[in-house]
């Protein structure tokens, strides 16, 4: 780090937008905890992404610098962080995380199609994010197009082969684990922790642990993400910064497969009595249709409103 770069202050978020911050985060943490949704997908289209990734991977170089014994440098990257965005999302997502696990699992169980066609639609205009977001193209675009595709049908094809059995008594070293990978979706736009949990069987068990108030449980979770997002986080924001139109496309090729979980009609899977709400063979509308059809066009609509909103403050910044 250079001298010049410890005299750089971050861009201070006005303490008015406290109260939308901690909306932000408590929508933030809802969206984790529903199989299909990633966290980083609401953080794009409430407009707090790129500063909320520049602020985390502010404090784990903190962190690194404390390790160190560096305590200049440590005061350094404390200073750079916008905490006036990231307590407020931090708290926002702790709220939603105690306060709606237990509703959120009883409703994507319980109401599978609804659960799916409500996040489907919000999902599906939430491609236009990443994309307004990009920078000039330094390529054919014909290029750009072929990398969304390709990330979308991998993404659609992995999200096919995804399991449903609950496993009740899992050991802690793979709650670890599994907290490690699935957290990286709180940053990464399209890909969704509590889906990946569902994969491997933790995701009714993990919200059982956070509803129940297992604190083993959640704690040994806790470290898990944690560490997964000392590796992560830095990775993506270099990504970000250096390869912006690329780290960008395969988000919106993210996003697009992963509509494959969250098509409202799918075929139960065999063996999912735990897991009712996983992925299945998709099927065309059945009953009920009216429901998931209006809870689609709602989350399109809000997405979409969202997006208008963005757009008349940018203009109105600018006159």
């Amino acid at each position: 780090m250079t001298a010049s770069d410890a005299t750089v202050e971050p861009v201070r978020r006005p303490r008015a937008l406290l109260p939308l911050d901690l909306l932000r985060g408590f929508l933030i943490g809802m969206a984790e905890l529903v199989p299909g949704v990633s966290g980083g997908t609401v953080a794009l289209v409430t407009g707090v992404y790129d500063e909320l990734i520049d602020s985390a991977s502010h404090v784990i170089g903190a962190a690194r610098q404390g390790l160190a014994g560096r305590t200049a440098a440590l005061r350094t990257e404390l200073a750079r962080t916008d905490w006036w965005l990231v307590l407020p999302v931090l708290v926002g997502m702790g709220a939603a995380v105690l306060t709606v696990a237990g509703v959120m699992e009883s409703f994507v169980t319980d109401h599978p199609e609804h659960a799916r066609g409500l996040f489907f639609g919000l999902v599906l205009v939430s491609i236009l994010v990443p994309i307004r977001m990009l920078p000039d193209a330094t390529r054919p675009r014909w290029a750009d197009a072929l990398l969304v595709v390709a990330v979308a049908v991998v993404a659609f094809v992995v999200v096919g082969l995804a399991g449903s059995g609950a496993t009740a008594d899992p050991p802690l070293v793979l709650v670890a684990l599994a907290a490690s990978v699935a957290i990286c979706a709180l940053v990464l736009p399209g890909v969704s922790g509590s889906f990946f949990l569902l994969t491997v069987g933790l995701y009714t068990t993990t919200l059982d642990a956070v509803d129940s108030r297992d604190l083993v449980y959640v704690g040994v979770f806790a470290v898990g993400a944690i560490g997964g997002l000392v590796v992560f986080v830095p990775v993506l924001r270099h990504l970000l910064h250096a390869h912006r139109r690329t780290t960008l496309l395969v988000m919106s090729g993210l996003l697009a497969g992963s509509l494959r979980a969250l098509w409202p009609w799918q075929e139960v899977p065999e063996g999912a009595a735990g897991e009712a709400h996983g992925p299945g063979a998709l099927l065309a509308p059945y009953d009920p249709v009216g429901g998931p059809v209006l809870l689609m066009l709602l989350g399109a609509a809000v997405v979409a409103a969202l997006l208008s909103l963005e757009t008349w403050r940018a203009r109105a910044a600018t006159r």
